[in-house]
């Protein structure tokens, strides 16, 4: 008998000295918490019935085995295309050790968190938003742990991952709750709020809820909850008036299952809600609230400005392959839906420079056949010249221009492809950027695309600002070429050129950017500020551009009073929260290509503003600190998108 062991997760007997009898330990897995019960043989019998009570609490547990969410909710309040996502789970330890529950969702990458906390045994620890640099210690204290928990990172081409984790006793429960905000651009004549849902198990209480509220007139809205199956499109429940929709999604736990028997969730995807709102040619719509408006424009019905387009298109060894095929898969699908009043030209580049034709030619069926049989015939090979590429596509529209081969009411474009570093001529990073903005000299709009992750992406962002454009990431993958044929179509249909918004009362501050060179068909400009005069009665602005073939011109008056008494808001500071949001995305944008002291003041005033609203932005980050001890508070940073800093 003195070689008998009984284990169990809380209860070991192991003999005592003499082998006389046995020892109770009592504790944790660890046993760094014990003490011991002297049992003797003629004692066991009584033990026994207390060992059988024990036993079915400890027998058959999997440690292993994932916490249960008690119930996860998702509500969502957009106001004129601001959102605010509120997430709050409920996850209960089912084991009777402590054992690490886990808060990890999915968010926008245009998103900033402003909120996070976490409620253990009825204590509720809120995270804080603090500078980045003075929350490094912790951060590097928590990377030097090897601590996962207290993360956010990318997990695709739009989301990213926000990660979470605290110790819970055994038999316990503890709720998470996030909030994060932001503004619903308009894509190709639509906004988009999606909600990544991943459970990874069924869920007692699984609920989402939106509220939007558009007084302009909800035009069309679309929900999308199929998860590959249509089994849950009528799960959905849609309550909705002129201006307003209620949308409510509540699967049972029957119904999140894979099949009647199952206990694996179907609910792996994302939750989609797509919409518009009316609009016409007015100068758009102002809302105001306590001082700060917002006015959103987009007009409708305006007819397309002729556009020069110089497609160049990176053809070195790197490109072989399938990058090189999806490339022109794309380009196919562009040349065909060209209008014919257009111009363009095509370039293509390894270490040698290769043109279509030394000169823009119009988008008639001729040049489109003929423009098609050369991009099926592009070969990749050779390294990689990219200042040589920007500076022939530049000298191709001056040529243009100067012989009066370009309609004279046009915009000139630039859409630059690769999907790599330089390797041959010009190599320094800032040197190209320099004599691209050279070249270009504001004649022209360049925009680039990143094909896969091998490239300096923060180099392609300061390229395309530096040159009044964007820089969009082309993930490689089998809808690559979709994704090409999907950011063209974004500028494919300039409506007005060189647009100003003008707000003719010097008590205007604060003023987000306000002139912009596109006024794209299915976008929308946004620009946001702030009313010093508290006696102003009547905000009046002034919308000027240039269109097809005339000028642009229309005013709007917004009745300051009218606006803040009529209109019914889902959450009332929505306009002062957008004017923030909006301001440091834009200054965050211009800290790219800034440099020396107008670095340092854009930064600043980022870092203010993101403090000031509770903004995780890569200025700063979310920290929560640990009520048990201050050295293990958990750090998240909001990650860049981009490679090395020029």
């Amino acid at each position: 008998m003195d070689t008998f062991y009984l284990v169990m997760r809380q209860f070991i007997l192991v003999p005592v000295m003499g082998g006389h009898g046995w020892s109770l330990i009592t504790g944790h897995e660890n046993l760094l918490r014990h003490s011991r019960i002297a049992v003797t043989v003629g004692t066991m019998k009584r033990f026994a019935v207390f060992l059988v009570c024990i036993l079915p609490l400890c027998y058959g547990q999997k440690v292993n085995e994932p916490m249960v969410i008690d119930s996860l909710q998702i509500d969502c309040k957009i106001t004129f295309r601001f959102a605010r996502t509120f997430i709050t789970t409920k996850v209960y330890n089912q084991l009777n050790i402590s054992r690490e529950a886990i808060f990890d969702v999915e968010l926008p990458k245009t998103a900033f968190i402003t909120k996070f906390s976490m409620t253990v045994d009825g204590v509720t620890t809120d995270g804080t938003v603090k500078e980045k640099a003075k929350a490094e210690k912790q951060y590097q204290t928590a990377v030097s742990r090897g601590q996962s928990a207290g993360l956010v990172q990318s997990t695709g081409r739009k989301m990213e991952q926000f990660k979470m984790s605290v110790n819970v006793a055994g038999f316990s429960n503890t709720t998470f709750k996030l909030i994060y905000e932001e503004l619903l651009k308009r894509h190709l004549g639509k906004y988009e709020f999606n909600v990544r849902v991943k459970p990874k198990q069924l869920v007692e209480h699984f609920e989402i809820n939106a509220d939007i509220v558009e007084p302009q007139g909800i035009s069309f809205l679309n929900v999308d909850a199929n998860f590959g199956t249509n089994d849950l499109k009528d799960v959905v429940e849609l309550e909705r008036t002129e201006t307003k929709a209620h949308i409510t999604f509540k699967p049972s736990l029957d119904q999140q299952r894979k099949c009647p028997s199952c206990t694996e969730t179907l609910l792996d995807g994302n939750f989609a809600i797509k919409y518009d709102v009316n609009r016409d040619n007015s100068a758009g719509n102002i809302q105001i609230v306590n001082g700060y408006f917002v006015h959103y424009f987009a007009p409708a019905s305006l007819k397309n400005v002729p556009k020069n387009v110089v497609f160049v298109i990176d053809r070195s060894g790197s490109m072989s392959g399938t990058k090189i095929k999806q490339t022109y898969e794309a380009f196919l699908q562009i040349l065909d839906d060209m209008p014919v009043e257009d111009h363009f030209g095509i370039i293509t580049f390894d270490d040698q420079i290769e043109y279509w034709k030394n000169t823009m030619v119009t988008a008639d069926s001729t040049n489109i056949a003929e423009a098609k049989k050369y991009v099926t015939g592009i070969h990749a090979r050779g390294m990689t010249d990219i200042n040589a590429a920007l500076l022939e596509a530049a000298a191709m529209l001056k040529k243009a221009t100067k012989e009066k081969a370009l309609p004279e009411i046009s915009t000139s474009l630039i859409l630059f492809l690769s999907d790599g570093d330089p390797t041959s001529g010009v190599t320094d990073l800032n040197r190209i950027v320099r004599n691209a903005k050279e070249a270009v000299g504001g004649d022209a709009t360049l925009y680039c695309l990143g094909f896969g992750r091998d490239l300096d992406y923060s180099f392609l962002e300061k390229l395309s600002q530096e040159n009044g454009g964007l820089a969009r990431r082309i993930y490689e993958d089998s809808d690559a070429a979709l994704q090409l044929k999907g950011f063209y179509n974004e500028v494919a249909y300039p409506m007005l050129l060189d647009v100003e918004i003008q707000y003719l009362d010097n008590s205007i501050e604060y003023l987000t950017q306000n002139n912009f060179r596109h006024y794209f068909q299915g976008s929308e400009i946004i620009v946001a500020g702030h009313i010093g005069n508290n006696n102003l009665k009547i905000l009046t602005c002034q919308v000027t551009g240039q269109g097809e073939t005339e000028k642009f011109f229309v005013n709007v008056d917004a009745k300051i009073t009218e606006v803040n008494e009529e209109q019914d808001y889902i959450f009332s500071g929505f306009t002062e929260r957008l004017w923030a949001y909006l301001t440091i995305e834009q200054l965050l944008t211009k800290q790219s290509s800034a440099e020396g002291e107008e670095k340092t003041n854009i930064t600043d005033k980022a870092l203010e503003l993101s403090l000031k609203y509770s903004f995780v932005t890569p200025l700063t980050s979310m920290v929560v600190t640990n009520p048990e001890d201050e050295d293990k508070s958990l750090v998240a940073n909001k990650p860049k998108e981009g490679g090395k800093t020029l």
